[in-house]
């Protein structure tokens, strides 16, 4: 935070940022709309000076020093158009700034010149003095540290031209002095302050995006965060199948769908056969890496409208809506046929993959996987009794006290 007010803060003499490389994007980023107003003000400048040369005839009729007026103004004037149109193209407060300070010092050596040739209009002249100190301030877009330098030399030029030419009094030259100071200051200020609200605009604007840009990454991030949680969540961490919660959230919609649409819904649960004794043989890594084979052979057994979910340490659960009894039977041995085919790691050549399955099909009236999950259980709890490596439907051979 220190270091950002510090950036923010602007010089108390020239209104431009004490860091240079902040006033140097300050300067880029007004560049389209300073070629486009000064090149708009000069024209309108040089129009008006030209103009006055009708006064010029009216005070000094056809004479030469009407005709070395009008050559003045012509060239001021044509010097001014010529570029603005050169600042419309290359104009640059970093890199030329001489470019848009050039036609300042010709406009004032101009309004300089007319003084020796009509020293008798010196107080319309004057009046004429303070509105282009005025405008080199304001109303021509540059920098202070050009307007300032231009503004002295107008005023200190013609102050000493009226006293050369039209021979004014000391009480008059301090007089004209005074109000030209009087201008100037007025001026500068009037340009510092803008100068300064304009650049602490542009800090904050370009602060407040800094901020809106860091506030998105924000967002950003915690929505990843939240998809990391909601798979965290959704997923089991070592096979990739849905978790216990996410699985039941899935089936029971499922189940719900098939009810209303009167089609078949079976479930069947799988146990892996011997798993402690591969725990305790090889070692809780290899009975992982078992699980993710398991796992990734179910996946390739199932449909992808089925729904399988890891129900326990080594059971597993799937949902196969719009299936029959048979038909689910027939995707049970399936499976069961690509985990006893499942190629296993050089130390465990010995052993032998296979797991026992339970079926179970929902009732027309059941709303709940709770029952449908209970039978499931049943039907493998026959399979496993009766030497494992089964596929059981429910109902076919169930233990005294164990229903349908």
């Amino acid at each position: 935070m220190p270091s950002l007010i510090k950036q923010h803060r602007v010089h108390w003499l020239t209104g431009q940022f004490h860091e240079p490389s902040r006033e140097a994007m300050y300067r880029r980023t007004i560049r389209p709309r300073v070629r486009f107003e000064a090149c708009l003000s000069l024209t309108l400048v040089a129009l008006i000076f030209g103009m006055f040369g009708i006064s010029d005839y009216y005070y000094l009729g056809i004479s030469r020093e009407f005709y070395t007026l009008v050559a003045i103004r012509l060239v001021v004037a044509s010097s001014c158009l010529y570029l603005a149109l050169i600042i419309r193209r290359w104009g640059n407060y970093s890199r030329n700034i001489w470019l848009h300070a050039l036609p300042l010092w010709i406009l004032a050596t101009g309004i300089i010149l007319i003084v020796p040739l009509r020293p008798e209009t010196f107080a319309t002249q004057l009046i004429a003095v303070v509105v282009a100190i005025i405008a080199f301030y304001l109303l021509i877009p540059n920098l202070l540290t050009v307007a300032t330098p231009a503004s002295i030399y107008l005023s200190i030029g013609f102050v000493a031209a009226a006293v050369i030419f039209a021979e004014i009094s000391s009480v008059m030259t301090l007089r004209i002095a005074l109000l030209l100071v009087m201008t100037n200051l007025v001026g500068f200020f009037a340009l510092r302050r803008l100068e300064s609200l304009q650049r602490k605009q542009f800090a904050h604007l370009h602060e407040e995006r800094d901020q809106n840009r860091l506030l998105l990454k924000e967002i950003a991030h915690r929505q990843s965060l939240e998809a990391q949680l909601r798979m965290l969540a959704e997923q089991d961490a070592l096979t990739g199948l849905d978790s216990r919660s996410h699985f039941m959230k899935r089936a029971q919609a499922l189940l719900k769908r098939s009810q209303l649409d009167k089609a078949p819904f079976t479930l069947f649960m799988i146990d892996v056969d011997h798993f402690k004794s591969i725990n305790d043989t090889w070692g809780h890594s290899h009975g992982d890496w078992v699980l993710t084979k398991i796992a990734g052979a179910c996946i390739q057994s199932l449909r992808p409208q089925d729904v399988i979910g890891r129900f326990g340490g080594k059971e597993f659960l799937v949902a196969l809506p719009d299936t029959s009894l048979d038909d689910a039977q027939r995707v049970a041995e399936r499976l069961q046929q690509k985990v006893t085919e499942l190629p296993l790691k050089e130390e465990m050549s010995e052993l032998r993959l296979s797991v026992t399955i339970g079926i179970a099909i929902a009732h027309a009236e059941e709303s709940n996987l709770e029952p449908l999950i209970k039978r499931a259980d049943q039907a493998l709890y026959v399979g496993k009794r009766n030497g494992r490596n089964q596929v059981v439907m429910s109902g076919i051979g169930l233990p005294e006290g164990f229903s349908s």
